[in-house]
């Protein structure tokens, strides 16, 4: 008999780990992105909103089938049961691949703030010393990702307060015109902040009455980041300005030198670096419980699919892709990360969109709304993340007909 994960988290550390996954992505590494393909203010607050619009659908879909199916995994497990083995395979190809890029991101976030001409050392060791704090059991992991949240949100209000306290270029600053393409492309990135909810529905198999906790976490973490995300780039907008903000590749630290309080800029610098701590603790967690469903069903080598006997955590899963994140961290570009993960996430959610569909009722137009705006996000983003992000498909196609000899679904 496959042992079980220990069931140890309730409503608010669920929504916890979804808000500290989330905050630390969108505020300090795709904001300024964002702000260059959207071209003006009005372009970057619409691709806010339209990012916004895309998640919910798809943590409308994602809430539905977690309380249906409460199972490590996600969408792995999601797609598996309503589409068929295949399409939950690609689920779980496209987020593992997706978010070990996010993983790298934030890590270099990390090593960009606290020591820039070492960032990719730092990179690896945040890497190595989070691996190690979500291998002593998930319970540890939300309370650290608890604290880590406060900090960042105390952080961020300091910030906001500053911004809109002092005088600037504002909202109606010129920035340039928008278009619907640029707009698309900026919801996009954004995207990339916003998919931190995920983590929750991947952790199905350890939240405490899952059928009602999970629906209600998912939304509510949402609306909880999406409130933080208006309020900083609305803040941020109107001291700096939609032009200085796409060219800032720290634009909060700018904003608060901008608002004239300088002494603000080390106590951003340390939120920056904490919030992507707390970004990267959450996301390893993720990636490694869609390993372990994996694994399980030997899609992937069943030795990860080992849990541990004390801790009650999928270890060699976490230590497997620590190792990978790693790897990654030492060698790649922030922004090249965001795009990539971006298109492997909206594949991802496509799928989950897709499996909700098939649930029939009065969700089925909100599953379809959500399909079609993970399909028009995905595309729209930089050419090469699009193509980088197929190739990545096709190789698990291509993995996938070589691994159904020896894959064991379950029926």
């Amino acid at each position: 008999m496959t042992p079980e994960l220990r069931r140890s988290l309730g409503l608010f550390d669920a929504v916890v780990i979804g808000l500290g996954s989330m905050v630390g992505a969108g505020i300090f590494v795709a904001l300024g992105p964002a702000a260059d393909a959207a071209g003006s203010g009005a372009g970057l607050l619409w691709a806010l909103g339209t990012a916004a619009a895309v998640a919910y659908c798809n943590a409308m879909a994602s809430a539905r089938l977690a309380a249906l199916y409460p199972a490590s995994g996600g969408t792995y497990v999601y797609g598996r049961e309503r589409l068929g083995s295949f399409w939950g395979y690609l689920a779980g190809w496209a987020f593992v691949a997706g978010k070990t890029a996010s993983c790298a991101a934030m890590a270099l976030t990390v090593g960009a703030y606290v020591w820039p001409e070492q960032a990719h050392a730092v990179a690896v060791a945040a890497v190595v010393a989070l691996t190690a704090v979500n291998y002593g059991g998930v319970q540890k992991s939300a309370l650290l990702t608890r604290v880590i949240v406060a900090f960042v949100l105390a952080v961020l209000a300091c910030v906001v307060t500053a911004s809109l306290g002092a005088g600037g270029e504002g909202l109606a600053a010129p920035g340039g015109d928008f278009t619907t393409g640029g707009v698309l492309q900026a919801s996009g990135l954004l995207f990339f902040a916003f998919a931190g909810y995920a983590r929750i529905a991947t952790l199905g198999e350890e939240v405490r009455d899952p059928a009602r906790t999970i629906p209600r976490a998912v939304p509510l973490a949402l609306g909880l980041a999406l409130a933080v995300y208006a309020l900083v780039a609305v803040a941020v907008l109107a001291v700096l300005g939609p032009s200085a903000l796409a060219a800032s590749p720290a634009p909060l630290a700018d904003a608060v030198r901008a608002a004239d309080a300088h002494r603000l800029v080390p106590l951003v610098t340390a939120g920056a670096a904490v919030a992507a701590l707390g970004s990267l603790l959450s996301l390893i967690l993720g990636v490694s419980r869609t390993t372990l469903a994996m694994a399980r069903d030997a899609y992937l080598p069943t030795a990860l699919a080992a849990v541990h006997p004390r801790h009650r955590v999928p270890h060699r899963a976490e230590l497997a892709v620590g190792a990978v994140v790693a790897v990654v961290a030492a060698t790649a570009d922030v922004r090249g990360a965001i795009g990539f993960s971006s298109f492997g996430v909206l594949v991802y959610y496509g799928i989950a969109n897709a499996s909700a569909w098939t649930l029939g009722g009065r969700a089925r137009r909100l599953a379809a709304l959500g399909l079609t705006g993970c399909a028009a996000l995905a595309f729209a983003l930089p050419l090469g993340s699009v193509l980088a992000g197929s190739g990545v498909v096709a190789a698990g196609v291509v993995a996938w007909a070589i691994s159904r000899g020896r894959a064991t679904p379950p029926t």
